[in-house]
């Protein structure tokens, strides 16, 4: 259930409301706008029925959410929701642009890659240090070394940290050293990373699973939200269809979609939705018409011999040309990239 207070509710009032329904052993989730407060409450709907909260003057309204998500719907959180990192903002009117291999590789490696995507204007750099493989003998990562030099490519670049947690266990180390924790399309459904990512504090990545409905990813999401963790991106990155030219079918249908029922930030990977590197730029660009938030896109020094997805993986200079265009498109979408920080090094 929604319960719409009316504008100029007193904190007593608003407590009220919330002691009357925590009692009745539900869930109560508190958003304040400008103009009126809402308070979500999950659990039981014949106790809140039971409760009479139009009795009370200062209530508008209660309005039964029928969409089995609820946190993240926007019934429940009207306005967009902004993920305030560091000194990022995603989900207002900028566009974030995150980039970098699909693995970490090397310490040389990274830090190029991080220096060319930031002088570029990326704003966030991405890279895998746990990597979950469809074959057992693939590249697995460099795991906690990874993380080290992502960090490192931090200090010098300023750029914030994207990247993977595959296992539960490992969420506390990832978030140690990351900015954003990703969760990856494998692991959409892996309903005990979501509720332990839920706990860390740090925002989510939420990537949609290669089979998944709308539904069964705003589940996903909702997971996360439950937990306490309100700071959860989408990310489209293609879906598995009966097409095999494309890696995946990449459905920018989602994002128009995803912002009219959700309140929270989409974000579009079209190096994944694709598997191209020649339909990277273009399908980015489609993005952003559509109105996503933000980027996602693998770029490696040497895409020939990457250890994983070079065939999807931009160089620094095609990435540089993406960014150019990308920078008038927004201009012309009334929107503008991400202000990139650069770090002083001067001592």
């Amino acid at each position: 259930m929604i319960i719409v207070l009316k504008k100029g509710a007193t904190v007593e009032q608003i407590e009220e409301v919330s002691t009357r329904l925590t009692e009745e052993g539900l869930k109560v989730h508190l958003s304040q706008g400008v103009e009126k407060t809402i308070m979500g409450a999950i659990g039981d709907r014949m106790r809140i029925e039971a409760l009479d909260l139009e009795a009370l003057p200062w209530v508008e309204k209660v309005v039964p959410i029928m969409a089995p998500y609820k946190l993240v719907s926007r019934e429940f959180h009207p306005a967009d929701t902004i993920i305030r990192i560091g000194r990022q903002e995603i989900g207002g009117g900028k566009i974030h642009v995150m980039a970098g291999p699909c693995a970490v590789e090397s310490r040389a490696q990274i830090l190029e890659t991080a220096h060319a995507v930031q002088e570029a204007g990326a704003t966030f750099l991405r890279g895998g240090a746990f990597k979950p493989r469809t074959s057992p003998y693939s590249f697995q990562g460099l795991e906690e070394e990874g993380l080290r030099y992502l960090a490192e490519a931090r200090e010098e670049t300023g750029l914030l940290v994207v990247t993977e947690v595959i296992d539960a266990q490992d969420v506390s180390l990832v978030a140690d050293y990351a900015d954003v924790l990703q969760i990856g399309a494998r692991n959409m459904q892996n309903f005990i990373l979501l509720k332990e990512v839920a706990k860390c504090g740090k925002p989510v990545l939420l990537k949609r699973g290669p089979s998944a409905t709308l539904e069964e990813w705003m589940m996903a999401a909702e997971y996360i939200m439950d937990g306490g963790n309100y700071q959860v991106m989408f990310c489209e990155r293609g879906i598995r269809t009966f097409e095999n030219y494309t890696r995946n079918t990449l459905d920018l249908s989602m994002v128009p979609a995803l912002h009219a029922l959700s309140h929270l930030p989409v974000i579009v990977d079209p190096s994944h939705g694709t598997g191209r590197w020649q339909l990277v730029q273009p399908m980015a660009k489609a993005a952003l018409a559509a109105g996503a938030d933000g980027l996602i896109v693998e770029v490696h020094p040497q895409p020939e011999k990457a250890v994983s997805d070079g065939k999807q993986s931009l160089t620094p200079e095609k990435f540089q040309v993406m960014m150019t265009q990308l920078a008038r498109l927004s201009h012309a979408l009334d929107r503008q990239l991400g202000d990139v920080f650069h770090v002083d090094r001067r001592i």
